[in-house]
């Protein structure tokens, strides 16, 4: 037994929380998370107030928000701020053994000692990808060093399914859809087929004709039922390791997924709740309930000092003057806390560049520019009757549209005189990676201007910072 636990960071992209069994799903997609999460704590209310990875990752990492990481946009340019010290980092100074797999080119996976990587990705004609088999045969490996040395770890595990292209291997491809996905007949695929800027890069692994959006969304889920079957690998190798009741099992995902919802086309930008909305599970029965559900709104940057809170490890040099934007998750789990912060700051800078403020009951998303999808400049939602968010009330209720904006702008004030810092989502001039453009300023311009492409560009773009940004 090691005097600090060992930390697993299980970090998902792409997940949809809705889709998993555990969070209610009509498909058992996650038995054995559902497992996991009987000798664990589940909360059902965490949001990636960030979208997409490189700021959800960022704020998972850091505990800070927007604001203190200066990270909004997916092709963040340059490194993460030095004043912001990394979990890796943090633990470092705990003399903690890390080791980060498929993670190691976005800016806040600063300071592990070691950098592992995997084939993460597929088309149609490479055939089906396991993806999280192939993470396996790299993280398992690992692990068995790192238990075998006289130190606690820490192991980031960043894993690529259910994330798009959606090619789970067999059995799963079938395990909830039986018929014909190229039937002439169905014709839900035409408007999906017909978006432009990511026609080409769906053709590059879906199949020829394919004609049913309801075979694409079962392909998202038996990814997701793929992952879970892995993950128990894992669980599976810490219990003959030994290790299992040592060490801290978090489970989280970055962002969810928009599938065939809000006519964004099988992909995570927009700030709908099915992107916002993700999982979090924390395992440590030493310290933790075993089958608690926690009700109580957190975000990303609650993470980091729920992880150094739960594992007692005390101030170092990095974290003695570390102000974190978020708080630990103990007090809720505890029940002396019913919630963290019940309205919050929502980003989003992918294909569309967007901010808005949500609570319990209300929605607000403002455009920044004009977007590829014609959407208006403002929509809002009443959470409460419409969950799915289908009805945008922006005219008929202009003084919620008001009550709201004031709100958002007044945290705006508040978190750029508590940082010193512009509100990073004002300063995204060239987001969408091209360069001297600078805003939209129409819809249209927007269409024809963004481009998935295949997969290699698709690569290319999830991949965040370039090699030249992190030296």
């Amino acid at each position: 037994m090691t005097i600090n636990p060992n930390i697993l960071l299980i970090a998902i992209d792409s997940i949809r929380a809705d889709h998993m069994s555990c969070y209610g799903y009509h498909r058992l997609t996650t038995p054995h998370i559902d497992r996991l999460a009987q000798s664990s704590v589940l909360f059902e209310n965490t949001y990636s107030a960030h979208v997409p990875t490189t700021p959800a990752y960022a704020s998972m990492l850091t505990g800070r928000d927007c604001f203190g990481t200066q990270v909004v946009a997916l092709r963040h340019q340059g490194p993460l701020r030095s004043e912001v010290p990394t979990m890796a980092e943090i633990l470092r100074e705990h003399s903690y053994n890390s080791c980060c797999i498929g993670f190691s080119d976005n800016p806040s996976a600063r300071g592990f000692d070691s950098y592992l990587n995997y084939e993460g990705w597929g088309t149609w004609e490479q055939g089906r990808s396991p993806k999280a088999q192939n993470l396996n045969r790299v993280a398992i490996p690992e692990i068995e060093r790192l238990c075998a040395a006289d130190r606690p770890w820490f192991v980031m595990l960043r894993h690529m399914d259910p994330h798009a292209p959606y090619l789970p291997p067999e059995p799963y491809e079938r395990m909830f859809y039986h018929g014909d996905e190229t039937d002439p007949g169905k014709r839900s695929m035409e408007p999906v087929m017909s978006f432009k800027p990511f026609r080409d890069f769906f053709e590059t692994w879906m199949p020829p004709g394919i004609s049913d959006k309801d075979y694409v969304i079962a392909q998202y889920d038996g990814a997701i039922a793929y992952l879970d079957a892995c993950l128990q690998s894992i669980f599976t190798a810490l219990a003959s390791l030994d290790a299992l009741e040592d060490t801290i099992i978090v489970l989280n995902g970055d962002h969810g997924e928009t599938l065939y919802d809000h006519e964004l086309w099988f992909d995570h930008h927009g700030m709908y709740d099915n992107v916002l909305h993700v999982p979090l599970i924390l395992r440590y029965p030493r310290k933790l309930p075993q089958g608690a559900r926690v009700s109580g709104f957190n975000q990303h940057k609650d993470l980091l000092p729920t992880v150094l809170e739960l594992a007692d490890l005390p101030l170092s040099p990095l974290t003695e003057d570390a102000a974190f934007d978020g708080q630990s998750l103990l007090p809720m789990i505890r029940g002396d806390l019913a919630s963290l912060q019940s309205e919050f700051y929502i980003t989003e800078c992918t294909w569309m560049r967007k901010h808005g403020w949500r609570t319990p009951s209300w929605k607000l998303m403002i455009a920044l520019e004009p977007d590829f999808h014609f959407k208006p400049e403002i929509e809002l939602y009443n959470l409460a009757e419409d969950p799915d968010e289908d009805v945008n009330l922006a005219e008929q209720r202009p003084d919620v549209v008001d009550a709201l904006r004031a709100r958002m702008y007044a945290w705006i004030a508040k978190r750029e005189a508590e940082t010193g810092l512009n509100n990073p989502m004002y300063t995204q001039v060239d987001w969408h990676g091209i360069e001297g453009v600078g805003p939209f300023k129409t819809s249209q311009q927007a269409y024809d201007s963004l481009y998935i492409g295949d997969v290699s560009k698709a690569i290319e773009l999830q991949a965040g910072a370039s090699e030249e940004d992190e030296q």
